[in-house]
């Protein structure tokens, strides 16, 4: 490649640092505890595009006065009889001519092409039983890799020992993974080592190792298509030594591989300031948000609120930040700091006396049993304050005596997986909750005779459904115009009293009160996962505010939420422009 061309390259590569740094992908941090996954995408595609450059010759210069690569082809070919006569290597099985197929890609100056095979050593992996290694380093012993679990940063790290020397990669040798999800990574051997089939060594004869590396490296994403619609993925032999590749003279492999060092070294350095940035970034939002939550009552807030609105544009500019907004809007909510409190609302302690006559005469009527006594709140169980007309409350206070109002999903026979059909009365699951609103998206369907058989965990429109297991904050209403469904066993269903707790404002508590969600996740620690039962939601105290108020909250949230969400749209439609320019650019690059 010509060295204005090369020139050219050079400066789509790094006089575009602002696209490269810019172009972010975010997913989501909706939910307690989830910090919102940023994949640097720019710069990720920038380390993809140096590989392609490099394998294509569009990175440095040719010389004309380098050794041609097809004698560097024949130098190999002689290296390779020497090692097999030596019984240094095994003799490899013989190649597919490639003179009826073209070239993957234009073949640059003193280039040569070949299959991979023809330039390399290949030794397959062989598996050990456990009582051919140990966990402890053992005399006359050698590591033993089983997989990419296993690579380091640039090599293996070691955990098993072994005598048995039987497939084996040596010091420099290039290690691919050929089984399983990781299927094309790969690590340098710092020593000899014992592998397992999930991994073969491919051993360069005379060809620069690092520039071999490389140019795996570039095939990861034909290894990863080649292991697709395979129940354990996998690459063979084949795929690795049949691979046409087009590679430079030697004294190019070299040039390619110091100025791609050079340039991942880049990478490196931007990565580490934009990841400096957003951590800047994030302890910005932190602070800011603060003042919010530490407004005193909701005319200081609407003030605060008014200062930090003016730099929406610059502060909110990750999904993560928007996300972090939305939790603090819920924070506020349930603080009694979003709206005015009214002196003249009428408290819910109130609602419930005259909630506790309606019970007593039912009760006189035989139409709902007599409950047990809700236990009192004691001082310890109690937040350090509520706002003036609120009352705490446990949730048997407000669930709908009328019905069962709190049931689990059915358990082990009662639904058999025999049971389930592709269509039908749908069975409702954890994915039918997302982001604190109801989808669509079971999996599970019965037929209407099991419904009627399972009617008591019927969910209707205006119930709760909770998540019990794992992620035990997901909540959500069902919304008017759903059709029933029965809950599954992994859900929680709450028919509320509305009359005293908005079902809406419910799920603001659930998801919004620091008082509510630390008692919770102490109460639901299991050895392995959170667990929530109908025990520990009965345990729970619940600040409630009268009716009156709670309608205003909803009303205040919903209003906020929609404001956020705008904000977010326009934020992933500027990102995704960003992807598309950096898709372009690429495109661009390799011309």
């Amino acid at each position: 490649m010509a060295v204005d061309a090369v020139d050219k390259v050079q400066q789509l590569l790094t006089g575009n640092i602002d696209l490269w740094t810019g172009t972010i992908e975010q997913k989501s941090s909706a939910g307690r505890g989830n910090n919102g996954k940023k994949h640097l995408h720019g710069i990720k595609k920038l380390r993809e595009l140096i590989l392609e450059l490099a394998v294509r010759g569009k990175l440095v210069p040719q010389d004309s006065n380098d050794e041609p690569a097809c004698v560097l082809l024949e130098q190999v070919a002689v290296e390779r009889d020497r090692l097999v006569k030596e019984n240094k290597i095994k003799k490899p099985k013989k190649l597919p001519k490639i003179e009826n197929e073209e070239p993957p890609l234009e073949l640059p100056e003193g280039w040569a092409y070949a299959r991979l095979g023809a330039l390399i050593n290949l030794v397959s992996g062989q598996h050990l039983k456990p009582t051919e290694y140990s966990r402890e380093c053992i005399q006359d012993g050698i590591p033993y890799i089983t997989g990419p679990a296993e690579f380091g940063c640039i090599s293996p790290t070691f955990s098993k020992y072994t005598i048995e020397k039987r497939a084996l990669a040596q010091t420099g040798d290039i290690l691919i993974t050929c089984k399983g999800s990781g299927i094309g990574k790969t690590n340098i051997s710092n020593r000899t080592l014992a592998i397992s089939r999930q991994l073969m060594s491919i051993q360069p004869l005379l060809i620069n190792k690092s520039y071999i590396k490389l140019f795996v490296d570039s095939l990861y994403g034909y290894f990863q298509s080649k292991g697709t619609g395979i129940a354990i993925p996998g690459i063979s032999r084949e795929d690795i030594t049949e691979c046409i590749v087009i590679f430079p003279p030697l004294q190019e492999q070299h040039r390619i591989v110091t100025k791609v060092d050079e340039l991942m070294a880049l990478c490196d350095q931007l990565e580490q300031q934009t990841e400096r940035q957003i951590d800047a970034h994030q302890q910005l939002v932190d602070i800011l948000l603060g003042t919010l939550t530490q407004s005193q009552n909701a005319d200081a807030l609407a003030e605060n609120w008014a200062r930090l609105s003016q730099h929406f544009g610059t502060l909110f500019t990750t999904v993560a930040s928007i996300d972090q907004l939305k939790q603090t809007i819920l924070q506020l909510a349930v603080m009694g700091k979003l709206v005015p409190q009214n002196p003249n609302d009428e408290p819910a302690s109130e609602l419930l006396k005259r909630i506790a006559t309606e019970k007593e005469q039912l009760i006189k009527e035989k139409k709902i049993k007599k409950q047990k006594p809700i236990p009192p709140i004691n001082s310890d169980e109690r937040p350090t304050a509520i706002p003036i007309g609120w009352s705490l409350l446990r949730i048997e206070h407000f669930l709908d005596f009328r019905k069962r109002g709190m049931i689990t999903g059915p358990f082990g026979s009662a639904l058999k997986k025999s049971e389930h059909q592709e269509s039908g009365v749908p069975v409702w699951g954890i994915e039918s909750i997302k982001h604190g609103r109801f989808t669509h998206r079971n999996k599970i369907f019965v037929s209407s005779e099991k419904a009627k058989e399972l009617k008591a965990f019927n969910a209707a429109p205006g119930d709760l459904i909770i998540s019990r297991s794992g992620t035990i904050d997901e909540i959500c209403t069902i919304p008017a115009g759903t059709e029933n469904g029965l809950i599954s066993t992994n859900l929680l269903r709450v028919s509320l009293l509305d009359s005293i707790v908005m079902p809406e404002y419910f799920c603001f508590i659930f998801k919004g009160n620091d008082f509510v969600l630390e008692r919770l996740e102490q109460l639901c620690a299991g050895t392995t996962r959170l667990f929530l039962n109908q025990s520990i939601l009965k345990s729970l105290i619940f600040p409630v505010p009268p009716l009156e108020e709670q309608h205003r909250i909803v009303t205040k949230v919903n209003e906020l939420f929609t404001l956020c969400d705008q904000l977010k749209d326009r934020l992933q439609q500027n990102q995704h422009t960003q992807l598309l320019l950096t898709d372009t650019l690429i495109q661009e690059s390799l011309k």
